[in-house]
């Protein structure tokens, strides 16, 4: 990315010793990365889709189903005990990891998408009303639109967005506009998924505030690549997914500040986010177990732990000055490439780049780069309102992560010489 701007703190914690940022042992950490597709090397550049899972944390989910695996909340015996400090470590590691005040404010879900339903489900029982809006920008993902749509038509609130420029910035003057005494939240991504863009969340959250609405971020791209302060941003609300920073699938987390958390009533209904039941009543659980209710991902919860330890043993800084160099050096390989023209130039990119070719469809890039090994992700990216701003039906993306280099970028590019004379 360009600049760090608001979020440029460090992320290791004190006493965390931080590794040296060597892109090969990074590699060698990484088992899914050494194999054969087609005949070919492979070379994974889909990072925005997901991430490749180093063998520390696989090791850590093999290590609970192995010797670990038992409920958690629930017995007195050794396996429940281990398996909830483990659970309840990972909570820890989380709020330490994006700096929340108390790791009662970490709910954990199956990911960013059933974190935004969450909080939007549970917001419209204690905020929502008719005749109220709710504003969302031009570059969301869909799972951050359709859960406030859903809640606009059963409410009667509207949804109202946050328009941006050709460069796929949004533009700060129209949405103090659209702030209004009727805005009840604002939603809105750190990084695009789709055009890289990252976001002035901070001073986003700042406007917002100065009216007193509170702001959802969704930051499932931010995580991995930049260093994120909750509490320096100010955000009410935080989600992000464990798979998009090298932990496993089916886990994410909820960020929720205490005072918001304390008045929203449950998502679900179940076992441990009771306090008490019975036929005439039922007492919620306090936060963050009024939210998860019956068995958990305990091992993806596990996993995660690991990821986050395996994400803080090296310096944030590193990090964003590899994938800044790798984005700089793609964005400059692919305009000198004929034929392609890159969708996406705001001023501040994380290692995000959409590229569309002259007559050919990025689904038949997708197929033709499959061949050569080399994985990409072609198609709207659940981000169709953003190809329709830019009047395109798809994008090819390439995406990078700290185990990506520039012999992938060369790859690419070769790959795309060859899409080119496949289709003239």
């Amino acid at each position: 990315m360009n600049r760090t701007s608001n979020d440029d703190v460090r992320r290791n914690a004190p006493g965390t010793a931080a590794l040296p940022f060597d892109v090969a042992r990074i590699r060698g950490d990484f088992p899914a990365l050494h194999q054969s597709i087609r005949g070919r090397p492979l070379v994974y550049i889909d990072n925005a889709a997901t991430t490749q899972k180093p063998q520390a944390v696989i090791d850590a989910l093999v290590h609970y189903y192995t010797h670990d695996n038992s409920n958690v909340h629930r017995g007195v015996h050794t396996l429940a005990t281990r398996a909830t400090e483990a659970y309840e470590g990972a909570r820890r590691k989380a709020a330490s990891f994006i700096n929340a005040g108390d790791p009662a404010e970490i709910v954990f879900v199956r990911g960013t998408t059933e974190g935004i339903n969450l909080v939007a489900r549970s917001y419209t029982g204690c905020c929502i009303r008719s005749g109220d809006e709710v504003l969302v920008s031009a570059m969301e993902h869909h799972s951050n639109i359709v859960p406030w749509q859903i809640l606009c038509d059963e409410s009667g609130a509207r949804l109202r967005v946050i328009p941006m420029n050709e460069r796929g910035e949004l533009l700060l003057d129209e949405y103090d506009k659209l702030l209004t005494p009727k805005t009840r939240i604002v939603a809105v991504v750190h990084v695009s998924n789709s055009l890289g863009t990252v976001n002035p969340v901070k001073e986003i959250i700042e406007r917002a505030h100065a009216k007193n609405i509170p702001v959802l971020v969704d930051g499932a791209q931010a995580v991995p690549h930049i260093a994120v302060d909750v509490q320096a941003l100010g955000c009410d609300f935080f989600v992000f997914s464990g798979h998009k920073m090298y932990g496993p699938m089916g886990i994410g987390v909820v960020y929720g500040k205490r005072e918001f958390l304390e008045r929203m009533p449950p998502y679900q209904g179940g076992g441990d986010m009771i306090a008490s039941v019975s036929f005439e009543k039922t007492t919620y659980n306090v936060p963050p177990y009024r939210f998860e209710a019956g068995t958990p991902n305990i091992a993806g919860v596990v996993g995660f732990g690991a990821a986050v330890d395996y994400l803080r043993s090296f310096p944030v800084e590193a990090i964003v000055r590899h994938e800044h160099d790798l984005l700089e050096y793609a964005t400059a390989r692919l305009d000198a490439t004929r034929g392609v023209r890159i969708i996406g130039r705001a001023r501040e990119r994380a290692g995000v780049v959409s590229f569309v070719m002259e007559n050919v469809h990025p689904h038949d890039i997708g197929t033709i780069l499959d061949r050569e090994g080399i994985a990409i992700r072609t198609g709207q990216h659940c981000t169709q309102p953003v190809m329709d701003r830019f009047g395109i039906p798809a994008t090819a993306r390439a995406s990078f992560a700290i185990y990506n280099t520039r012999d992938d970028v060369d790859a690419l590019v070769r790959g795309l010489e060859t899409v080119r004379t496949v289709f003239g």
